[in-house]
């Protein structure tokens, strides 16, 4: 067999798990599902149930292609330089959405939420696992701290992708510990304060560090 067909296969596999589970379950389910609930956990959508096979298609399968094409079409072709690295990271990546398929699919057919932290708490593995693979990305023009800055200079891109690795994953841990111990609406205002303070610092920081790097030259 092909190597490369080897490394693909298991997240091939992940990607048809929720379409696997939703043919299984596709009799069992009414005309009419849940497509929306609020931020209560309180179901205010329904629509056709052929309207979920756009949950697997929209989540593990976009993100799938996704990954395979952008490194073939990178310009500067820094993405493949990660190596193994890229591949573990498709394989993460492609597992987080196929598991929110998977909750998706699963709380239409049980028309609730089985706990409504439990999207958040997905939210904060999510963070924490991208952030230990933040000091891995190249500069590229498609993946990780895409500003004026970072793109301008491979330095303020390492440093802040250093950084920021260091705050999702700080920020991913503290979003798990609040979903584990929390109620919905505390743990709501922390995964709101959490996701901003780590998207916004990072940015800021590249501006700083460019500054700082021009004054120096």
């Amino acid at each position: 067999m092909n190597p490369a067909l080897r490394k693909e296969l298991p997240i091939i596999a992940i990607v048809l798990l929720p379409f696997i589970y939703l043919g299984y379950i596709w009799n069992e389910l009414p005309a009419e599902v849940p497509i929306h609930w609020n931020l209560e956990g309180e179901i205010d959508g329904y629509g056709k149930k052929g309207t979920l096979v756009l949950v697997p298609i929209m989540l593990p399968l976009l993100i799938y292609i996704l990954l395979s094409i952008i490194p073939k079409i990178d310009p500067k072709n820094r993405l493949n330089q990660m190596g193994d690295k890229l591949q573990n990271l498709k394989l993460i990546l492609t597992l987080c959405m196929s598991v929110l398929a998977l909750f998706i699919i699963y709380s239409s057919k049980n028309q609730s939420f089985t706990n409504q932290n439990y999207p958040i708490l997905g939210m904060g593995v999510f963070f924490a696992v991208i952030g230990n693979y933040f000091q891995a990305i190249k500069p590229n023009y498609f993946f990780g701290i895409r500003t004026p800055w970072t793109l301008e200079s491979e330095v303020v891109w390492n440093e802040t992708h250093k950084l920021a690795g260091k705050m999702w994953l700080l920020g991913g841990i503290i979003v798990i510990f609040s979903s584990l111990v929390f109620e919905r609406q505390f743990n709501f205002n922390v995964f709101l304060t959490v996701t901003a303070i780590i998207a916004m610092v990072p940015m800021v920081y590249s501006y700083i560090k460019f500054n700082s790097e021009k004054k120096s030259i």
